[in-house]
């Protein structure tokens, strides 16, 4: 069972509900949570919640460490196996919508690109920004430029490297044939209303600075160059730490980043099939519903 949505909708909590309801685990699907020197800026959750259910893939592994979608289809599929070996049922939970893809769906396959191409998009790209790679993009791969995710400088950046390293756009190796999965899926999505949402946001990075977010980022920035740290609430202190924002202004950026975020998130989420919407106010309602449409998919499958 997947439980999506975007950033502070409520997920770990509704997650560890279904989880002991279910008398089960949850998978994270989050691919800044995994890492152990990460805390406080990608609300992991608290010891208390993680004692509450087992969880599987938060604070595993290491900022160092090259992690990425593709990495966490094989990673995932391997554990699910053992998983279900104990379970019938295991709850995946994140804001990671490539990771719950991956995991679920299957990543298409992309050659390998050479190291040195990776590191001369990432160079161009911290000396001269997204508008660089508009431009880049725009005449190694319009196709990308007209139909990629043109705001996501991560995904520009995979893009480019694709173009360089196969002379192809990253696009066309969307139409391949996907292996089948060895379990079925249920996808549920939270959503609370967007002035909600937003105020949730805004209130969790207050609590994040008071909690000691600029102490934890302060820690980190010798490190801001590694990717695990292109993360919304670190590049902006880093920033702050570098002398180009106060740090009032970097807590405003935090705040309007994170709400840009979100709503690229629900953007994703929303264009995902078989995907049951449910508001995120209950915890209850949502254990309830997950129930139902369980009940409904194991009669619909019976002969």
């Amino acid at each position: 069972m997947v439980v999506a949505g975007p950033t502070a909708v409520g997920k770990t909590s509704h997650a560890i509900a279904l989880a002991r309801h279910f008398n089960t685990v949850v998978l994270s699907a989050d691919s800044r949570q995994c890492f152990k020197e990460m805390d406080i800026g990608v609300a992991r959750p608290s010891v208390d919640e993680l004692k509450e259910a087992p969880h599987f893939f938060i604070a595993s592994h290491s900022i160092h460490e090259n992690i990425n979608a593709a990495w966490y289809e094989t990673y995932a599929l391997h554990l699910l196996e053992e998983l279900f070996k104990i379970h019938d049922i295991v709850i995946v939970t994140g804001g990671t919508g490539l990771y719950i893809k991956a995991l679920t769906e299957g990543l298409d396959f992309i050659p390998e690109v050479p190291e040195k191409i990776r590191q001369q998009v990432i160079d161009g790209y911290r000396q001269s920004g997204t508008n660089w790679l508009r431009g880049q993009l725009q005449l190694h791969d319009p196709i990308f430029a007209a139909k990629g995710e043109m705001k996501n400088p991560q995904r520009m950046m995979r893009a480019l490297e694709v173009a360089l390293g196969t002379g192809q756009s990253i696009l066309t190796f969307r139409a391949q044939q996907k292996p089948p999965r060895f379990f079925q899926t249920i996808k549920i999505g939270l959503e609370l209303p967007r002035p909600l949402l937003n105020e949730r946001i805004n209130q969790r990075v207050e609590w994040m600075m008071e909690a000691g977010l600029e102490a934890e980022a302060r820690g980190l920035w010798p490190y801001r160059h590694l990717n695990a740290l292109q993360t919304v609430g670190y590049k902006e202190l880093f920033d702050f730490f570098d002398g180009r924002l106060t740090l009032p202004e970097a807590v405003v950026q935090i705040q309007q980043h994170t709400r840009q975020y979100a709503k690229r998130q629900m953007t994703w989420f929303k264009a995902q099939s078989e995907m049951h919407w449910v508001s995120a106010a209950e915890t209850e309602v949502v254990v309830d519903f997950v129930e139902t449409i369980r009940q409904n998919k194991a009669l619909n499958n019976n002969p």
